[in-house]
């Protein structure tokens, strides 16, 4: 049975909604003068093959979204089933980047080297969404390796059932 509503008049119905949507699980990084700062985002999307666009949408009342608003560069990692733990790591108040081995690409900002892909972005387009942000990187290089996506959708983590 479907259930009409007013996304204006009820937000959690609406987010119900959109949580029907299953999504991959990006880890967004940036270098700032406080160390590396990290941000778990699922508002991730290809734009463009020529030239190579993705976008990402940071909510504007993050804690570190003044960093990802300013950012020229940033990396964008697809993470795997096997890496669901990070997510603690980078929700409000976790420990981020402390103690967890990373490099650094040659524009200065913190990668893991285990990601499922990743894209390292230099800034192309910025655009005001509502409460989030809409950012778009041209994409400098990319990474790729084997394994299972990490999936979130109805407010849970997880994979898929092969």
């Amino acid at each position: 049975m479907t259930l009409p509503f007013s996304p204006e008049s009820d937000a959690r119905a609406f987010r119900n909604a959109l949580g029907r949507f299953v999504t991959g699980v990006t880890l967004v990084t940036v270098a700032t003068d406080q160390g590396p700062v990290g941000f778990a985002a699922n508002s991730f999307t290809s734009v463009s093959m020529d030239p190579p666009l993705v976008l990402w949408c940071p909510a504007k009342s993050s804690s570190r979204f003044h960093h990802y608003e300013r950012a020229r560069h940033y990396a964008i990692h697809v993470l795997s089933a096997a890496q669901a733990a990070l997510l603690p790591r980078f929700a409000r108040g976790g420990a981020g980047f402390e103690g967890l081995a990373h490099e650094v690409n040659p524009e200065g900002v913190p990668v893991l080297p285990a990601a499922l892909a990743r894209f390292d972005c230099d800034r192309f387009a910025v655009h005001d969404a509502g409460d989030h942000l809409i950012i778009v990187g041209r994409v400098l290089r990319a990474t790729m390796a084997e394994g299972d996506p990490l999936a979130f959708g109805m407010g849970r983590y997880g994979g898929f059932a092969g």
